[in-house]
């Protein structure tokens, strides 16, 4: 396998497969914007695994679970993290790569009962040097301040567990940070850098995505040199604007 010279990076809160407000089913959409934009891995959050009531009542509903439909022939491995189960069927996050995926696990980061969250890790091999084996970690984090301060801190103390120092990594989702309380602990804690910032100074606004005010959606890194990083913006395919970087092992 050769190395890679950089990565395009894209991280989407997908909404389920619906447009903003669920207007609209738009997942066959959402998988034509994705193809365009060629990024090498990609970070859904809130992608469906199953849900039994939208099969039956939705037309045009893929018949295998939405993360494997948007990954189709572009993106030949995969992998599904379940955050929320619930009577119709479940939810959580996935990533896309076109580099193996060597190992997956969850991590459970619900803080309370009414609202399930997790940590998708993924172990990818970017590269024929085990030195460039990544780190790859999908998050959707909470909507209360206190309950995203301790998964913060959850998912800091589990990579300085599970992750060498030294090793490339990223961590891309929906923060649901808009107030950048987790900035200043990544920084500190696990000397990550966000892309969107690193390259224009500010966090990306992405939420909501038919006039985005709040700075959302992140994709931190380690390791790299960010060479670019963007807003993808439309406002039919979900809730939330995408946010692309392109990225250099350092």
């Amino acid at each position: 396998m050769k190395a890679c010279s950089s990565l395009r990076v894209l991280t989407l809160n997908t909404n389920k497969g619906f447009s903003s407000l669920n207007r609209r089913f738009v997942l066959h959409e959402l998988r034509a914007a994705i193809r365009i934009v060629s990024a090498d891995l990609v970070f859904l959050q809130e992608t469906l695994g199953e849900n039994f009531r939208h099969s039956k009542e939705v037309p045009n509903w893929p018949q295998v679970p939405q993360y494997e439909f948007l990954a189709d022939s572009i993106w030949p491995d995969f992998a599904y993290g379940k955050n929320a189960v619930y009577i119709e069927g479940h939810h959580g996050n996935a990533i896309l790569s076109k580099f193996p995926i060597h190992q997956s696990r969850t991590s459970d980061l619900s803080t309370y009962s009414l609202e399930q969250r997790g940590l998708l890790h993924c172990e990818i091999q970017i590269s024929s040097e085990p030195r460039q084996s990544l780190h790859a970690f999908c998050v959707h984090l909470g909507l209360f301040s206190r309950h995203r301060k301790q998964q913060l801190r959850m998912i800091s103390d589990y990579i300085n567990k599970e992750v060498g120092p030294d090793a490339p990594l990223i961590v891309a989702g929906d923060f649901n940070d808009w107030l950048h309380t987790g900035d200043k602990l990544f920084k500190s804690q696990l000397h990550l850098r966000e892309a969107h910032q690193v390259r224009h100074g500010r966090f990306a606004k992405t939420f909501p995505s038919y006039f985005p005010v709040l700075a959302l959606d992140r994709i931190y890194v380690r390791g790299f040199h960010v060479r670019e990083a963007e807003i993808i913006k439309d406002k039919a395919l979900s809730d939330h604007d995408g946010l692309l970087a392109e990225i250099v092992l350092s």
